[in-house]
């Protein structure tokens, strides 16, 4: 993943008529193909039949999905969990490793709604860097994403495809059918996250996960990813840690995280479903969440409120994080307002 800078969304109705690409006809076609995706009941394999069928309009070599989070304060972008195409399986795990060093990436995150197209050889990244090393181990010469909001779950879903060198780069009507393409496939997997989750209702999106049977995640809630990691900081995401895989086989159950969390597992149809607890009733925050929370809408330092509650600064981030993604804020004004303007802490 490397690129230049975004490039203009434009609507289908601005592809020229005569430039001989997809007809709106096939496009419909592919469209009707992702409601029956949607309808199969297959959730596992979605997002890959779904990109299959964009191949028929949009040619590549190989593809990446997922979901990331963001990175702050001095913390790189993250890969959660992914589904591919044409790549390895240490693909992520390597992303992962250079994913602040990623200008495409970040870009994209930077850019959600808009797709960016570029490649290995744009002069991005210098020869040898470990950013173009990593493109040309993987083929990806030619790259075009779009990052795309998944609402409430504190991460987002992003979709990449790549061509060899020896291609062509991804054209301006390419981009196009590809934007609209996966706005649709995105709208149509998030009905169907609506309808897993009113199967075990009660909780909010941040706080959920879906996965196969054999433990690869579907959709994770930034919140409960949180939780799995501090859990268990060798994970690497998209698997379950082995021993939660292990202990879903006995689902319905319920696991303890730390010593303040609990993570009940339930099957949902052909799938399970990860709910994290509620700490107390109503309330989605730890009550040292809270209190870190309400100083640094106050305007405290990570330092300051590592003082005052006895943690190290690293830990204050941890909770400031699962904070914003559990209450689906994103700047200092927006938690202060979820957080109320009840009691304020003394100084």
């Amino acid at each position: 993943m490397t690129a230049q800078a975004p490039s203009t969304m434009r609507t289908l109705e601005s592809v020229p008529a005569e430039s001989g690409l997809a007809t709106l006809r096939d496009f419909g076609m592919c469209l009707l193909a992702l409601v029956t995706l949607a309808r199969s009941g297959n959730a596992q394999d979605m997002h890959r039949e779904a990109l299959l069928v964009l191949k028929s309009l949009v040619p590549f070599d190989s593809a990446w999905w997922g979901e990331v989070s963001p990175g702050s304060d001095g913390s790189p972008p993250r890969n959660w969990l992914h589904g591919s195409i044409g790549l390895s399986a240490s693909f992520a795990q390597e992303w992962n490793a250079l994913a602040d060093a990623d200008e495409f990436a970040s870009a994209s995150i930077a850019h959600c709604g808009v797709v960016l197209r570029g490649g290995s050889g744009d002069g991005r990244h210098a020869p040898g860097s470990t950013v173009d090393t990593f493109c040309k181990r993987h083929g990806l010469h030619h790259a075009m994403a779009i990052t795309l909001e998944l609402p409430a779950s504190g991460l987002l879903f992003f979709v990449s495809i790549y061509r060899r060198g020896a291609d062509s780069a991804f054209r301006d009507e390419e981009a196009v059918i590809f934007g609209e393409f996966t706005r649709h496939l995105v709208q149509h997997w998030r009905d169907v996250l609506d309808g897993l989750q009113g199967a075990v209702p009660g909780r909010a999106w941040s706080a959920y996960a879906f996965a196969d049977g054999a433990g690869r995640l579907l959709y994770l809630g930034a919140r409960l990813g949180q939780v799995l990691h501090r859990a268990h900081p060798d994970w690497q995401g998209t698997m379950l840690p082995p021993d939660i895989a292990d202990l879903a086989r006995q689902a319905p159950c319920s696991v303890a995280m730390g010593r303040s969390d609990r993570v009940s597992i339930a099957p949902c149809g052909r799938l399970l479903a990860l709910v994290l607890e509620d700490r107390s009733p109503g309330d989605p925050l730890a009550p040292r969440e809270r209190r870190a929370a309400t100083l640094y809408a106050e305007g405290r330092s990570y330092k300051e409120i590592a003082e005052r509650l006895d943690l190290s600064p690293a830990t204050v981030r941890t909770y400031l994080r699962n904070v914003y993604a559990a209450l689906g804020v994103r700047n200092k004004i927006e938690l202060l307002s979820a957080l109320g303007s009840g009691t304020r802490e003394a100084p």
